[in-house]
């Protein structure tokens, strides 16, 4: 993998069971590198996704994401892949019977974290990141949807990844809040960390053009910038 790239696919095939969903897929993203990953539904993104983060098994090309060979990694090796990776949904995934506080807490122990003052700190440092440092004691319900999905950022954020993955993560969102969310992560993208955007908003991509890559029948055909 090139020093500079984060993720690397060459002649990678993607596959939904056995089913080939993309097929000869190569193109790579560089550290801190911000990419729309665009396509009509069902045209393979969230199975690219899926694939980066290891949920789906990948057999055939060069498939290397943060220092690690999927093609050859191993199941004990998943959870230190993920580490390196923040995951972003469009259902923002909170624990809603705990605070926010305690959903990224969570998160920290889950993955390592042991000392209660460092994931404190951690815990500031990451919600003040997006702006959400006073709703550290809100339950996620009460919160909106543009503040629940900031909280989702923050939990991607927490172990520092290399690169986040986001599925369509303005999809339930008004425009305005869209627009938001899409600053976030542009400044996260600034601030060092690759992020690679699935998103059917083109409304975004008018306002933050930016390097695209497209999936379209059982290929990804486009690589660009708008």
């Amino acid at each position: 993998m090139s020093t500079n790239s984060i993720i690397e696919l060459r002649n990678a095939n993607i596959y939904q069971r056995d089913k080939v969903i993309l097929s000869d897929v190569t193109f790579s993203i560089g550290k801190g590198e911000f990419v729309y990953l665009i396509g009509r539904t069902g045209s393979g993104k969230s199975s690219l996704l899926r694939t980066l983060y290891a949920e789906l098994p990948t057999h055939d090309g060069t498939v290397n994401v943060a220092g690690f060979d999927l093609t050859e990694i191993h199941r004990k090796e998943i959870p230190y892949l993920r580490r390196k990776l923040g995951i972003v949904f469009q259902d923002f995934q909170l624990l809603d019977d705990r605070n926010v506080e305690a959903n990224l807490d969570f998160v920290l122990r889950a993955t390592g974290w042991y000392d209660s003052d460092e994931i404190s700190k951690r815990i500031d440092e990451t919600l003040d990141k997006v702006g959400l440092k006073d709703k550290r004691k809100s339950m996620p319900y009460n919160l909106s949807g543009g503040e629940r999905q900031g909280v989702a950022v923050a939990r991607a954020l927490l172990n520092n990844p290399d690169v986040i993955l986001a599925d369509e993560p303005t999809g339930n969102l008004d425009p305005e809040t869209a627009l938001d969310v899409l600053k976030m992560l542009l400044r996260i993208s600034d601030s060092g960390t690759a992020v690679l955007m699935a998103t059917h908003n083109y409304g975004l991509i008018q306002k933050y053009p930016g390097r695209i890559i497209k999936c379209e029948n059982h290929q990804v055909v486009c690589s660009r910038v708008e």
